[in-house]
């Protein structure tokens, strides 16, 4: 079993999320429709971002493309990655699906899973200085950029449930993104994690959930090693999750079993696996030196429960490379 991204895997992903992206049927819309003639097919609502069954697969399998171009610019797959991106990420095509979010009824698209993933991508584009992506995507990104500034501040309590809606999934990806491109932003996530996550104590960890692709007590772990120093994490995780010394909650070091990868929801264990093998690696440098081994032993668990179910059934084939990339290059 891989626990790193490698040549092999980047192509086999970049082969799965070609084959995806630009594949319209079958669709799942978040859509509000107004009148008769919002019934519309997706290509027609979203000129790029209408394939890998819903709008935010879609946005981080071009995400995925992108980092493994960056990651692999001489594989063969790289070319293929440059001509979609050449040909869908346009300035005409962006300024379409920026005109989407105008639409009355529109203010809780994607919120805020797509939003995260959004910017992540427009943070990849523009790390690949010679092509137009990044410039391409910049106003779309700033656009769900507000949205997160209007929304944090009156959203009162996290969501902790383990799926598109988890707060801190969304604080994670957007603070990579702000510490770049907005500092205003930057500062209101580092605020809010805090007012959410700062007082928790003693997590216990009921979970999975039957339909959650996120660890919530990992997630929110993952959002506050993101917003703190490792002595001010480490002193906060301590009290989060007292008890790991003696292997407990039993769940955080057990990987989800999908019964049934056909079920789109049950399929979501399968990233639940891969998320939680991320959080586990990426927050594992501020913790004690015994515990800092462990995390890697349980992540390396959770990958090989779950890295060779990436292909197979489209359910979780539209999306979950990203994750087991997340996983690998953490």
């Amino acid at each position: 079993m891989e626990s790193k991204l490698t040549s092999e895997l980047a192509e086999k992903f970049a082969a799965i999320a070609l084959g995806h992206v630009t594949q319209q049927y079958p669709h799942k819309l978040d859509h509000v429709l107004n009148g008769p003639e919002d019934a519309r097919e997706p290509k027609a609502l979203h000129p790029i971002f209408y394939g890998s069954f819903d709008w935010h697969s879609c946005v981080h399998g071009y995400w995925m493309l992108l980092t493994l171009r960056r990651l692999y610019p001489d594989a063969p797959f790289a070319k293929e990655v440059e001509a979609l991106s050449d040909r869908m990420l346009t300035e005409e095509k962006v300024a379409s699906e920026l005109a989407y979010l105008d639409r009355e009824y529109s203010g809780g698209f994607e919120r805020p899973y797509g939003w995260a993933w959004l910017l992540a991508l427009h943070g990849e584009a523009a790390r690949h200085e010679d092509r137009d992506w990044g410039a391409n995507l910049e106003p779309l990104a700033r656009e769900f950029a507000e949205r997160f500034k209007l929304f944090l501040p009156k959203q009162g309590y996290p969501i902790r449930t383990g799926t598109h809606y988890n707060t801190a999934f969304a604080l994670v990806l957007a603070h990579g993104w702000a510490e770049t491109h907005d500092a205003d932003l930057l500062g209101l996530i580092r605020e809010r994690a805090g007012f959410y996550y700062g007082m928790d104590r003693d997590c216990q960890a009921w979970e999975p959930g039957g339909d959650e692709f996120l660890s919530s007590a990992m997630i929110e772990a993952l959002a506050m090693r993101t917003v703190l120093g490792k002595a001010d994490f480490a002193e906060w995780f301590a009290a989060f999750l007292p008890r790991l010394d003696i292997g407990e909650p039993a769940s955080l070091f057990t990987p989800a079993r999908p019964s049934d990868r056909s079920d789109g929801k049950i399929a979501h264990l399968d990233g639940f696996n891969l998320a939680r093998a991320w959080c586990w690696r990426r927050i594992a440098d501020a913790l004690p030196e015994d515990l800092r081994a462990q995390a890697g032993q349980v992540a390396d668990r959770h990958l090989a429960a779950s890295l060779a179910h990436v292909e197979g059934d489209y359910m979780g084939e539209h999306w979950l490379a990203s994750f087991a990339v997340l996983a690998l290059t953490a």
